[in-house]
């Protein structure tokens, strides 16, 4: 059971007609209404798919409001941390918790057991980290030694990010005001980044339970956001937060290992060209179903 998913919430807002284009996939209709998608998503992103979050919004509209059920929610996780947890791992279980938004806002989002106390070694943090995810509070995205199938069988499991369950808890968490969200803000650029990909996986996991990697060089100067399985074909997925299509790293990736598609999600509209497939984030949730018709 998962966070409501953005075409969830689309439905929450009485947005039948977006839901319905979604479903027939018309990208010629997907343009006019583009601006549309683009105002929800955003509203999306402070919200998130927590159940009462969306129901106050959908309900009163107050952004306030919302941040408020969402803040109760946070603290109801921790409480539940010295409830249910073993005595030892609870301060480690928070401050696991309190560290995600600061592990995604760096450039390289890979976890960094240093970034949540000096000197912290995995052994330390490792009991907490699992339970977070026994109790689906988090994702857990491992990297990938080399692109091939199964790609379990090339995962390191000391090398992963972590991510939250819920992408309007992590904006909360980070204190986004809506403002910020939903006009911009220069300062707000380097997490952007961190947001959509919080979304991106959100969708994916949600819509169709899917395993997602990544994978990055050793020197990190390639890094692709998530590798997933689709039928017998490893998809790369970059991720943008705005329309820039510069991929470097993905035609990097494309030479070296010469997929049959490679996925770039972006503000930028629906386009096929030659072996990238620009997916609007909005349509995120089809990524799957887009895939496999390049296939046909």
């Amino acid at each position: 059971l998962y966070p409501l998913s953005f075409i969830e919430f689309l439905e929450a807002c009485n947005e039948t007609a977006l839901v319905q284009l979604l479903k027939d996939r018309n990208q010629n209709t997907f343009q006019l209404l583009k601006e549309k998608y683009i105002e929800r998503l955003k509203q999306y992103y402070f919200v998130g798919g927590m159940p009462e979050a969306v129901r106050c919004f959908v309900e009163s509209s107050d952004f306030s409001a919302v941040r408020e059920i969402q803040k109760d929610l946070i603290d109801y996780y921790r409480q539940d941390f010295s409830k249910h947890a073993q005595t030892a791992i609870i301060p480690r279980l928070n401050m696991v918790w309190q560290s995600i938004p600061m592990q995604l806002a760096k450039e390289n989002k890979k976890f960094f057991y240093g970034q949540i106390k000096q000197g912290a070694r995995a052994k330390d943090f490792e009991l907490a980290i699992q339970w977070l995810l026994d109790c689906g509070l988090i994702h857990k995205v491992h990297c990938v030694s080399k692109p091939y199938l199964p790609l379990i069988s090339y995962c390191d499991f000391s090398a992963f990010k972590i991510y939250l369950h819920d992408i309007g808890l992590l904006s909360a968490m980070s204190n986004l005001s809506s403002k910020t969200l939903l006009e911009g803000n220069e300062i707000f650029t380097e997490f952007k980044g961190a947001l959509t990909e919080q979304f991106v996986l959100q969708q994916l996991v949600a819509q169709n339970d899917s395993q997602l990697y990544y994978y990055s060089t050793p020197n990190s100067r390639m890094e692709i956001d998530f590798l997933m399985q689709v039928e017998d074909h490893i998809i790369p997925l970059e991720v943008k937060a705005e329309e820039n299509l510069r991929a470097k790293s993905l035609v990097t990736f494309y030479q070296k290992y010469s997929c049959p598609i490679c996925v770039r999600t972006s503000m930028s509209d629906y386009r096929r060209q030659d072996w990238i497939l620009n997916i609007p984030l909005y349509e995120i949730s089809l990524l799957e179903d887009l895939v496999k018709e390049t296939f046909r």
